[in-house]
């Protein structure tokens, strides 16, 4: 609907204006409308931003070109628009800033004015279908509100107080005390009644299935349903490198970097693929080819609000271990925030998937299509094992799982590569013999 025309004698005119989807990066054709970020009869400032928009795997914010008031949306939120595509309709000029008041309690007395609250696109949704104040919810430490802290929010018990009974029979003595309450027919008791908790309202949550989860859903499902997947387990003494990345991770620390275990590991999967080069691969169907690729971009999984995230360290062969470890740390750190470029997230040809801590016993991760190979990273748990002396010593294993495209890759070549793997993280000197 229309809004009305300005009054007569108004001091400067204001019409409707279309908003199209812009163009947002090479090749990109079209885009899911994740989130609107101004609703109809909101003003708007240009440069304001007003959509988020995502493509392949990455989400960007997308800009008002003008100043004025947001009229209509012409696209939902979980909608696929083409580029150049009506997404919106805007009024131009004529908005007025708007005026922030400050809460009055029943005294009369103002409130600070409270800062705009970080929140996570789910927490904010979350937090309007329950209809909770974020104001009132716990920030985490890194300064922002997610899903768990509002459902966390929304489960504090409130205590109802039960309204007193009729009088009951008691005897007493100089030791106890005991209540009864009586029913004819029925033996008398004396268990004390359960207190109850009255709790938020618990009807089932629907989340929009859209956005990173829908679009990683889909490749999920493509590369299972193409690729023939099959899993290969070894298990890893890493003592060695524990022991050699303890001392290193001090050195780091002076340089600012935070040394983890997978820059070891990506060393180690870089001279595997460089030794089995069929792992490094993937196959064009159109053309009927098997393509070896002559660079090692490495993918890193990434657990984000959003879902699950697989930004790109290119070139990792020609990286040391402390510039590995800063990409790890810039890259994770974008994923979580939602500034990677699109470029940061597409283009891997092998990935690397690490629960961290977590870690568990074994995983068969799923190929990140077009791939032919991805290694799943475990916990290391200090265990007994037999050294070289037949003594029975503390040591540090780590089970590691890689699955395969079984069409490409077949099991004594995806076998060798992890024992290669294997090698490399058993003797680590072995990295530092290979100039890394």
């Amino acid at each position: 609907m229309w809004p009305r025309p300005p009054p007569e004698g108004a001091t400067k005119a204001l019409r409707m204006s279309e908003f199209k989807l812009p163009e947002i990066g090479e090749g990109v054709i079209e885009g899911e409308i994740v989130r609107w970020l101004v609703q109809p009869g909101e003003p708007i400032q240009a440069n304001q931003g007003l959509v988020e928009v995502m493509t392949d795997k990455a989400t960007i914010e997308v800009p008002a070109s003008l100043a004025g008031t947001m009229v209509e949306h012409r696209a939902a939120e979980g909608d696929i628009c083409a580029v150049g595509a009506v997404i919106a309709i805007l009024e131009e000029g004529g908005a007025a800033p708007a005026i922030a008041t400050r809460p009055v309690d029943s005294t009369g007395q103002e409130h600070a004015a409270v800062a705009k609250v970080l929140a996570t696109p789910a927490a904010r949704h979350l937090a309007r279908s329950a209809g909770i104040d974020l104001a009132t919810v716990a920030i985490d430490e890194r300064g922002r509100i997610t899903k768990s802290d509002v459902l966390a929010h929304a489960e504090r018990p409130v205590v109802e107080s039960v309204p007193a009974g009729p009088p009951i029979q008691t005897t007493s003595s100089t030791t106890a005390v005991t209540a009864t309450r009586t029913t004819p027919g029925r033996p008398a008791s004396t268990m004390t009644p359960v207190t109850r908790c009255a709790f938020a309202d618990r009807d089932d949550e629907r989340i929009p299935f859209r956005g990173l989860r829908r679009r990683s859903a889909e490749l999920i499902h493509k590369s299972y349903a193409t690729a023939a997947h099959y899993t290969y387990v070894e298990t890893i003494d890493v003592t060695r490198l524990v022991a050699l990345r303890k001392q290193a991770k001090v050195a780091a620390a002076e340089s600012g970097v935070n040394l983890s275990y997978l820059p070891f590991i990506i060393k180690a999967v870089v001279h595997g693929l460089k030794k089995y080069p069929i792992v490094n691969s993937y196959l064009d169907v159109e053309s009927s080819e098997i393509v070896l690729r002559k660079r090692y971009h490495i993918g890193v999984a990434a657990a984000t609000d959003q879902g699950l995230m697989v930004p790109v360290i290119r070139d990792a062969d020609a990286l040391s271990l402390l510039d590995l470890a800063r990409e790890i740390s810039r890259l994770a750190e974008g994923a979580k925030t939602g500034q990677l470029a699109r470029e940061e997230l597409s283009g891997s040809s092998f990935s690397v998937t690490s629960l961290g801590t977590i870690g568990g016993l074994l995983a068969t991760p799923i190929l990140n299509a077009p791939e032919v190979g991805i290694l799943g990273v475990h916990a290391i748990r200090k265990t007994p094992i037999v050294d070289a002396n037949d003594k029975i010593v503390i040591g540090h294993l780590m089970n590691l799982s890689v699955s395969f495209d079984h069409r490409i890759v077949d099991g004594f070549e995806g076998a060798s590569f992890l024992q290669e793997v294997k090698r490399y993280l058993e003797d680590p000197t072995l990295l530092l013999l290979s100039s890394i």
